[in-house]
């Protein structure tokens, strides 16, 4: 038993005496943000003068809602839906919030030892599962359980706990594979759902949670109807009912207008101005949100197998183009080659464009009169994918690179894209969307070939390279000397470009007047609708 307090050095304090507060606080990198939410500067005052009001419902459509559920018999589990179910049916141990930093949910506070790799968490003794039965550290422990199953759970714990044992009846120690400074982010992460006890294989099945919300009817693949958790141990729910409506791939613009919608999700920057304009509407946008990544497949045969191309590519990028052309200039970013948003304190710059050294460099890599590169395929995770790819294609051409793009059914197409004909794992030169998370788990996400969305870079030396400076960080407490390791990372992926990042979205909502309480958040899988009311 790892039991002596002295071993531990305490990160977070606070046990709220009821709900959520949203502090100042963070664990590691992530705070210090300034907020660019268009609501909470033209509605803020007029939100805060309201009190909140019980009752009514709210429909939310979303376009790109990540919902896998093909059948009732997995319909309410959380690793099947992840937009909204995993925050307003279930709870976490902890919450990344619209700012960015990550706060308490059933957990209260969090410690660590020096070596960063056991954490004793503290758990809420209030909360109730929607079926009346208080939560325990015993569900706790059967959740992560399931968890970090080989065969049942989710690669985010199954990578990084290996095991969980109770300290006392509100408080669990968890035993990680290796370090991480960051745990208390991973804890925020979807499908960690804290479920009641039961055997693994039937865990999660029934929809019971401790969220704001109940299950109350589901048309599989279509909607979901939640009903208000009267019970429930935080602030809200003031709404009756939350309808939410899947559409994926299309526009649901028609649809709030004519009064069927409450909310937009992930609205296309195109609509954003005839939405501004329109009677009773708000539009609020987060400080963040997905990015769209390009995978480069490295192999024998493959152009990018020259670190050239790719170092020619990126440079011939008109990022800018895409965010005046795509996005008005008020809802994307230049990436960085990073899963890192500029938002974030641990962002470092790239190389601007430069279309002479792009010819250069192909001319060095033996392209002196320019490259046609293998067909790029996409499929339609957001509206504006195919502008934001088009105006791409465009721009490249200025230094000699010709890029033919490609519409894929979004059906199969991640395991469509990480296979070639003969089966092996091998990534196409097609697109991949990625969401911002905590910098260690963003930069995680280019490290190891198990879980890699660079088109496979290691091993190498700049691999191996890379890889030790995750570690390092991942053993480092301190927040400002792991910044400086993240940087050096990101200088690595600037230089080696093993995948580009084409542009960064900003996640944005529309709603009605009538709405309060509701923030975008750049996770949209963080979205949570407990504190919405409706006047």
């Amino acid at each position: 038993m790892y039991s002596e307090k002295k071993n531990f050095e305490k990160i977070q304090i606070n046990q709220p005496a009821s709900g959520i507060t949203r502090r100042n606080f963070a664990i590691g990198a992530g705070a210090g943000f300034v907020s660019l939410s268009l609501s909470n500067l033209l509605f803020s005052s007029l939100s805060m003068a309201a009190q909140p009001k019980k009752g009514g419902k709210l429909v939310y459509a979303g376009s790109y809602l990540n919902s896998k559920h093909k059948s009732l018999k997995n319909a309410k589990h959380p690793y099947y839906g992840i937009e909204i179910r995993t925050r307003n049916t279930y709870n976490a141990l902890t919450w990344v919030d619209e700012e960015l930093n990550v706060v308490p949910e059933i957990a209260t506070d969090w410690e660590s030892n020096q070596g960063q790799d056991v954490w004793e968490v503290t758990i809420r003794e209030d909360v109730k599962f929607h079926d009346g039965r208080p939560l325990t550290v015993e569900d706790v422990i059967a959740s992560y359980n399931l968890h970090k199953d080989k065969k049942l759970g989710t690669s985010f714990v199954k990578k990084l706990v290996d095991k969980i044992e109770k300290v006392s009846t509100n408080k669990v120690r968890f035993f990680l594979k290796s370090p991480s400074s960051e745990f208390a982010w991973n804890l925020a992460e979807y499908r960690q759902a804290i479920m009641p006890a039961a055997p693994l294989d039937e865990m999660g099945f029934l929809g019971i949670g401790s969220g704001p919300y109940k299950f109350a009817k589901i048309d599989v693949g279509r909607r979901v109807i939640y009903e208000a958790n009267e019970d429930y141990w935080g602030k809200g729910p003031y709404l009756d009912t939350l309808e939410c409506v899947n559409l994926p791939g299309t526009n649901p613009l028609n649809g709030y207008l004519s009064g069927q919608f409450d909310v937009l999700a992930a609205v296309d920057p195109s609509l954003i101005n005839q939405l501004s304009a329109t009677p009773n509407t708000k539009i609020d946008i987060a400080k963040a949100g997905d990015q769209i990544m390009m995978v480069l497949p490295k192999y024998e045969g493959s152009p990018f197998m020259d670190k050239r191309v790719r170092q020619a590519l990126t440079l011939a990028l008109d990022r800018e183009a895409i965010i005046r052309i795509v996005f008005g200039g008020k809802t994307g970013w230049a990436s960085n080659d990073t899963h890192m948003a500029p938002f974030n304190e641990d962002f470092l710059a790239k190389e601007p464009r430069n279309i002479p050294k792009a010819k250069q460099l192909l001319a060095e890599a033996g392209f002196e009169n320019g490259i046609t590169l293998p067909t790029f395929y996409y499929a339609p995770y957001v509206p504006e994918i195919t502008r934001v790819l088009s105006v791409a294609a465009e721009s490249v051409k200025e230094a000699g690179i010709t890029m033919k793009i490609e519409e894929r059914p979004m059906a199969g197409y991640r395991k469509w894209r990480v296979e070639n004909k003969e089966k092996t794992t091998k990534h196409r030169f097609a697109m991949g969307p990625v969401g911002p998370r905590n910098p260690a788990m963003n930069l995680f996400r280019m490290a190891r070939p198990t879980y890699n969305e660079s088109g496979y870079w290691h091993p190498s030396a700049e691999g191996d390279r890379y890889i030790e400076l995750y570690e390092k960080a991942m053993r480092t407490g301190d927040p400002i000397a792991r910044r400086n390791i993240y940087h050096d990372m990101q200088r690595i992926l600037q230089k080696e470009v093993p995948a580009i990042f084409l542009t960064g979205r900003r996640e944005t909502i529309a709603f009605r007047s009538n709405v309060h309480g509701l923030k975008a958040h750049s996770q949209h899988w963080s979205l949570r609708f407990n504190e919405v009311w409706k006047s």
